[in-house]
This record gives structure tokens, C-alpha cells and sequence, in this order.
């Protein structure tokens, strides 16, 4: 079994990069230089696009400027120092209060940046990671960039920091739909922290009633949020209809039940999953901790489902199911209880970009290490649109911008 799985491992990864071969649109071996053409020079636009796409602080930008200046291909009229104050026409949209950076003027944000802002179009996306919290507006259908409206690198996640974000921001007049994970989401409805005994914000879900769990279907639907009564602490912050279950989150949980149920000895899924990921560290896999790509890889994977036990087979199979016909693009019409809930479309209002989110600012932070402020969150904004948009060129960038 090692070798047939190191045999379709070595299948998978060449044909993986036959794949990233079919999709290059250039080579170095296509280029043809024209002998008659002389050089051609940056202008101020086309150097702030490049500057973007290679992700350059202020400092390496004006050293990039300098360079090409000494070397006869800017335009005489680019100013090499102009990346000093980069940003400054966007901090105005920026105000830092106490730890707590923010946007004050979201629309006219999107209109500097030579967007349309409509309020329906994005969703807000709430979450913390170890170095900081932050709000982040995506959008819904994942085809534009995040715009960070609210970043901390002090504040925690608690129900009275929540409101402090919120009321910042000025939720109360854009009245975005709300994303995050279930943490977050307990929170913003005012739920009470902790092993709770109905800590879902729709229905009477019993979380001590194990017997019952993933055998009825049918719980009773919450019909008021009284402080005191039902696991609720607090008033809630946002309305549930204006709540998207967080799809990432949901997914990874039932692939933690699933793996935290197979044995460590005897299951030939759970050696597989040793053998397949060997960087995971033991004690995750143990605890069935996996992200998102990972998952990925095991949903087509067929000589996984090939090494499952029948009952292994049976949960995974479910669990497929449930990706394809209801987390995904489209969501099955065979569903029940309070699942209408849900938007056709989980898939474009997933909270996998807001995840995503957190890799992309950490190199940010990284930059203005000490001086989290209104500065770096205009810095991060700078980035995200071109001033030459819908110019195309031979190597294509993978950043996603305006």
C-alpha cells in the first residue's frame, strides 16, 4: 500500500503541473524582440501598477523608482519620493480611536478608489487571529478584493468590544450581512460563552442531549432573545436573518468529528491520511484538524474513500454529500428543519476569503510593526486597485484587484 500510494502520489503531482503548464500564457521561449523598437519608458501610472502587483513596501518602491530613473526608463515627469506619502490621500478615510483603528467614510473610501459602494454587494466579515481583530468587508461572490475596515492589534474578542466595532464603523447605517465563525457569530447575538446548553442562535438545539445528537432533526426555533433565557447573556448586536453560517467552519467540524472517530491503529483511512499529509503534525491529525485545501484534495480523492471501512465510507459519503449539494454553489432542495435559513449560493458568501484575509494583512503588519494605524490600513487599500485597469500583459499576476 506505501508504494501504490507513493506511485499515485507521483501520478497526482505531475499531473498537476501539466496542468500549471496549459494554463501559463507565455514563455520565455514565445518571446520575440523587435529590434526597431526602442525602450519603452514607465509613466506614473504603469509604475504604481507594477509596484502593486510585486506587493512592494515604501521604502523598496522608491528604491525600484531609483533605479529604473538611473537607468533612463521612467518618464521625466514620475517623482521618485512620491512613495513617501503613498497612501495619504486614503488616511483621511481612516480615524484610530484609543486600539481600535477604523474607517469613517466607507463610500467615499470606494469612491477614491474609483468603485461604486453598494451596501448590499459586501458582507462583513468579524475575526481575530493571534496578533490582532479585524473587520473586513468581502465580497459576495468573491470576485473583488477585501477592503479592511476596522483592525486591533489590543482588543479581544468580547461581546463589548463587538459593540464598540460596530458602532465605529457605523453598521447601523450600512446593514451588511455578517459572516464569521461560530465563536463570533455567539457573540454578536449575545449568546452565553462556554459548553452551553442551547448555544445555537436559530433553534433549542440541546448540546447535552448526546443521545439525540445526528438522530433528530427537528429542534424548536428560537422565537425571542430575552438576556436570561435560552443560553442569551446579552441583547443581541445584529439580527439573525442578517447572519451567513460560516460554510469553512461547518465543514471543518464534521471533518474533525469524522477523523476524531476512526481508530489510531486499525483504520487504513486514518494511515492514509498519516501517509498523506506527513508535514500535519501528529496530534492534529489525531484531533482531526485540517484546512481548507486539504479537504479539497480528500473530496477527490477516490483512493481514500477506497481505504475506508463501511461505516468510514458511509460518514464520508455523507459528508461529500453535504459539500457538493449544500456548502458549495448550490444548494440541494432536499433539506429540512431550519436549513432554508441558508442563501442558495453558501459558496459566495463563504468565510474562506475573510480566512484568506489574514495571510494577506499579516505581511502588512509585519511592515508597520509597532505603528498599527489608520496609516497601514490606507497602505493595504492602495494596493488593492490599478491605475491602469483592464491593461493586459504577457505574465499575468495572481493578485486579486479592482
Amino acid at each position: 500500500p506505501k508504494m501504490e500510494f507513493k506511485q499515485s502520489r507521483r501520478i497526482w503531482i505531475l499531473k498537476r503541473v501539466q496542468e500549471e503548464r496549459e494554463h501559463t500564457t507565455s514563455s520565455d521561449e514565445d518571446y520575440v524582440p523587435d529590434d526597431d523598437a526602442g525602450p519603452q519608458l514607465f509613466n506614473a501610472e504603469e509604475l504604481n501598477d507594477l509596484i502593486r502587483e510585486l506587493l512592494l513596501p515604501k521604502d523598496k518602491a522608491e528604491l525600484l523608482a531609483s533605479r529604473l530613473k538611473e537607468k533612463h526608463l521612467l518618464h521625466k515627469s514620475v517623482l521618485v519620493t512620491s512613495y513617501r506619502k503613498r497612501n495619504l490621500e486614503l488616511v483621511q478615510f481612516f480615524d484610530t480611536d484609543g486600539p481600535l483603528s477604523f474607517c469613517t467614510d466607507i463610500a467615499g473610501l470606494f469612491h477614491s478608489m474609483s468603485q461604486v459602494y453598494v451596501s448590499s454587494d459586501w458582507r462583513l466579515f468579524v475575526d481575530s487571529s493571534a496578533t490582532s481583530l479585524k473587520a473586513v468587508l468581502l465580497h459576495n461572490g468573491n470576485t473583488k478584493p477585501s477592503i479592511p475596515v476596522a483592525h486591533s492589534v489590543h482588543l479581544k474578542e468580547t461581546y463589548d468590544n463587538m459593540c464598540v466595532l460596530l458602532q465605529s464603523i457605523k453598521y447601523d447605517i450600512n446593514q451588511w450581512k455578517i459572516c464569521g465563525d461560530l465563536k463570533v457569530i455567539g457573540m454578536l447575538m449575545g449568546m452565553q460563552a462556554g459548553f452551553t446548553k442551547y448555544c445555537c442562535f436559530l433553534c433549542l438545539w440541546d448540546s447535552r442531549a448526546v443521545d439525540q445528537h445526528y438522530v433528530k432533526s427537528d429542534w424548536p426555533l428560537r422565537t425571542d432573545y430575552e438576556p436570561g433565557r435560552g443560553s442569551v447573556k446579552f441583547d443581541p448586536l445584529v439580527k439573525p436573518a442578517d447572519i451567513f453560517l460560516p460554510p469553512l467552519h461547518i465543514k471543518l467540524g464534521l471533518m474533525k468529528n469524522l477523523v476524531k472517530r476512526m481508530s489510531k491503529t486499525n483504520s487504513r483511512g486514518f494511515q492514509y491520511l498519516v501517509a498523506r499529509f506527513p508535514k500535519i503534525s501528529s496530534a492534529k491529525l489525531k484531533e482531526g484538524i485540517f484546512v481548507g485545501p486539504q479537504i479539497r484534495e480528500l473530496l477527490h480523492d477516490a483512493t481514500f474513500a477506497e481505504s475506508l471501512n463501511a461505516l468510514e465510507l458511509e460518514a464520508w459519503m455523507a459528508f461529500k454529500w453535504l459539500c457538493d449539494n449544500f456548502l458549495g454553489d448550490n444548494k440541494s432542495p432536499q433539506y429540512h428543519a431550519h436549513l432554508d435559513f441558508f442563501p442558495q449560493n453558501l459558496g459566495a458568501v463563504s468565510d474562506e476569503q475573510g480566512e484568506r484575509f489574514h495571510q494577506d494583512i499579516q505581511q502588512m503588519e509585519k511592515r508597520y510593526q509597532g505603528f498599527w494605524s489608520e496609516r497601514m490600513l490606507a497602505d493595504y487599500c492602495w494596493m488593492l486597485y490599478r491605475d491602469v485597469p483592464g491593461k493586459t500583459y504577457r505574465r499575468k499576476s495572481s493578485t486579486v484587484h479592482f
